[in-house]
């Protein structure tokens, strides 16, 4: 790519979105489209629409989301329904503080930072223009220079909604500058940049007594005064603060409940009536939508002061738990790294995996469901199927705790041990016992976990460790299987004659003695029982596999062995077992012979080729499932 030309490009993009004209062309163009004159929450809204959205096990799915935050999706759907949908269509939501509630490296940030640099790039579309007063510091709505008296009328004309008054640097422009003729007001097209000051600030809380509530309103310009003579003309005083140049657009308030209580105060009137105070002035209009964040322990003391209940009425509180899927957790962990400079170093299969499910382990609890553990529960939660448990059954343990993934362990602690043990051992492959290690070594050194806490985590780091040992056998023996899937076909072929001459009450034509044999019961259990078939139950599953194939062929789709994922399962865990006696013997002799060594070259070559192992893990791998076998 040749850098410059690319800078040049993207430079006359830019020059090619400038836009100016006078308040009577802006006009003729919202006559055409009227979509330049929604609000701040409508733009935001949009902005998010305009990524797509799709349809999920009726659950809806925004796109816009989908690159940066994982395993969010029930709260990202109930945030964008609940306030942004809402707010866009000017109900009374948008006059509350959309407050992000959650623990710690949970995602509230990642998620409002999406937020500001999606309104960057949408302010660029012809969809999200934004048009403004030339030279007006809050980037003003042209459409405010309609007089209050012919508001109705314009607003039927263009099928627009005009609310807010003129800043009062623009009121005295249009005194001065045009004599009252709005006609020949100056209107510019700008673009949303939090760099920039348009359209997006950022107000970050500091100690109380050095921090000025200037920094949210704007200060006077004491250098100014004896020029015009006066605190209350326009041009002595700065606009210049976050709620000044947040208009138009998005607020962001960090750790908000960190603030001083005169600082929140200010918003008071800013979210239910649109203006805020600033100086010698009149209610200052602003249209911003104000996104602030704090946890959930500065929340519960915020809620329990009494002077509050003001500001607390005035906010929408979207908790945001940590993610409770393990593969989900497993995309966070693999987008930090790739973030880092070390993403040169291999990472091993099932190696975040296993980070991952000891990270949802510790933030899961325990349901009162009879027979489900947490390993089972995760397993739910990440969309895999648990025998005798159904979809209706996930909806009852979502439910169970409102508050569960508001605690446990945070995806920075993992990230912080995974880098450490990089760093420290300098490797070029980290597998999965690399990095649980790792996790259990740093336990000592985390000075907010209990000593009870401690024997909690311990634990689930054994759950982890033996959820990648299953993993890691299944691995090598699928790997051991000389053309797999041919195997797998064969025995599924199989086993779908003799279920159908089961429930037929017929006989198996032998093409090679041409005899007429019942149904193989031995072969049929050996298959059933690795998914824990049991005898009474034999008879519902295979008639349930015949309906699934009849489904199948009445729309002409031919039935594979891995459209019913138990029936696959149970497929693999077969040729597995009968396999396993020589995946034992080669994996681990100290000293293969020539047709073990073969076998183990070309085992080596099928994990690196075909599932993502280096050199190195491979070898690994093989001599780690060789132990596990010889216990």
């Amino acid at each position: 790519m040749d850098i410059f030309k690319r800078i040049a490009a993207y430079r006359a993009e830019s020059d090619s979105l400038a836009w100016s004209g006078t308040f009577k062309d802006y006009i003729e163009l919202l006559s055409k489209d009227p979509s330049p004159a929604m609000t701040a929450h409508a733009r935001v809204y949009e902005m998010i629409e305009s990524y797509g959205v799709e349809e999920v096990n009726g659950r809806k799915r925004y796109k816009f989301f989908e690159q940066e935050i994982f395993g969010l999706d029930q709260a990202i759907e109930k945030l964008v329904e609940e306030y942004f949908h809402s707010a866009a269509r000017r109900l009374d939501v948008r006059k509350r503080i959309l407050l992000l509630m959650g623990p710690v490296s949970g995602g509230k940030s990642t998620l409002v930072t999406l937020l500001k640099r999606g309104l960057e790039k949408f302010s660029r579309t012809d969809k999200g223009a934004v048009y403004a007063i030339s030279g007006c510091p809050m980037h003003e709505d042209p459409l405010h220079l309609v007089p209050h008296e012919l508001r109705p009328e314009v607003e039927q004309t263009l099928n627009v909604r005009i609310e807010g008054n003129l800043c009062p640097v623009c009121q005295m422009k249009l005194r001065t500058d045009y004599d009252g003729d709005i006609e020949r007001v100056a209107v510019e097209r700008v673009l949303l940049s939090e760099d920039n000051r348009v359209g997006i600030g950022t107000f970050s809380p500091s100690d109380p007594k050095s921090q000025d509530i200037a920094d949210l309103t704007g200060s006077i310009d004491f250098s100014t005064i004896t020029e015009y003579g006066s605190e209350s003309d326009p041009r002595a005083y700065r606009f210049d603060g976050e709620l000044n140049k947040a208009n138009r657009g998005l607020m962001e308030f960090q750790e908000m409940l960190k603030c001083d209580e005169k600082f929140l105060w200010n918003l008071l009137s800013l979210t239910q009536e649109g203006n805020f105070k600033a100086g010698r002035f009149a209610l200052i209009s602003a249209d911003e939508m104000i996104i602030a964040h704090t946890n959930e322990s500065e929340y519960k003391a915020f809620i329990a002061n009494k002077k509050n209940e003001a500001l607390q009425s005035r906010m929408i509180v979207m908790p945001i738990p940590y993610n409770l899927k393990v593969s989900q957790e497993e995309k966070i962990y693999a987008k930090l790294i790739g973030q880092s400079d070390m993403k040169h170093v291999h990472i091993a299969p099932h190696a975040l995996r296993s980070a991952a499910i000891f990270s949802v382990l510790t933030r899961l609890k325990e349901t009162k469901k009879q027979g489900l553990d947490l390993v089972k529960k995760m397993r739910l939660y990440d969309g895999e199927e648990v025998e005798g448990y159904k979809d209706a059954d996930l909806k009852e343990l979502q439910n169970e705790y409102l508050e569960e993934g508001m605690s446990g362990v945070d995806p920075r602690y993992v990230i912080n041990r995974i880098s450490s043990a990089l760093i420290k051992q300098d490797l070029h492959c980290m597998g999965a016992l690399d990095i649980l290690r790792a996790i259990k070594d740093g336990l000592d050194q985390h000075a907010s976990i209990t000593k009870e806490e401690r024997e909690r985590y311990l634990n689930f780091i054994s759950i982890a460790r033996k959820e990648y040992d299953e993993l890691a056998k299944n691995e090598v023996q699928k790997a051991f299987v000389y053309s797999f899937e041919e195997s797998a076909k064969t025995l599924f072929e199989n086993y779908l004659d003799n279920i159908e001459a089961f429930c037929n009450w017929s006989k198996i034509h032998d093409p090679l003695t041409d005899e007429e044999l019942d149904p193989d019961e031995r072969l049929m259990r050996s298959i059933e029982e690795q998914i824990g078939v049991s005898e009474n139950a034999k008879k519902a599953f295979r008639e349930e596999i015949l309906i699934r194939i009849s489904a199948y062929s009445r729309k002409g789709r031919k039935f594979e062995y891995n459209h019913h994922d138990r029936l696959r399962e149970a497929i693999e865990k077969k040729l597995f077992a009968d396999l396993k006696d020589i995946v034992k013997i080669t994996t681990s002799t100290k000293t293969p012979d020539e047709s073990q060594l073969k076998r183990i070259n070309e085992v080596s070559k099928r994990l690196i080729d075909e599932h993502g192992y280096c050199p190195v893990c491979a070898n690994e791998l093989l001599r780690y499932v060789g132990s596990l076998l010889n216990r």
